[in-house]
């Protein structure tokens, strides 16, 4: 099974490039089958990683970066892949 996990956060006033920056250079205790990243409007970053584990496996996860580079919590989700049978 594959399993994505998905880590968005909003970054501060101007902070957007550092919450980028901080993003890419975070590294995991495991590699994934794949990692992306991407930025949107309002400073936004989005990290979504796969894995080939089961949905309740325990997988590394990007941390929360420091107070001063974000507005608010980072946002979670996990997704399972499902195929059209």
């Amino acid at each position: 099974m594959t399993v994505a996990l998905m880590w968005e956060a909003r970054a501060s006033e101007g902070r957007g490039a550092d919450l980028l920056a901080w993003a890419r250079a975070q590294e995991l205790a495991r590699e994934p089958l794949r990692r992306e990243i991407f930025r949107a409007p309002q400073d936004r970053v989005l990290v979504i990683t796969w894995w080939d584990a089961p949905y309740d496996a325990e997988l590394p996860e990007l941390p929360e970066p420091d107070r001063e580079l974000v507005t608010r919590a980072v946002h979670r989700w996990r997704f399972e892949s499902v195929t059209d049978d």
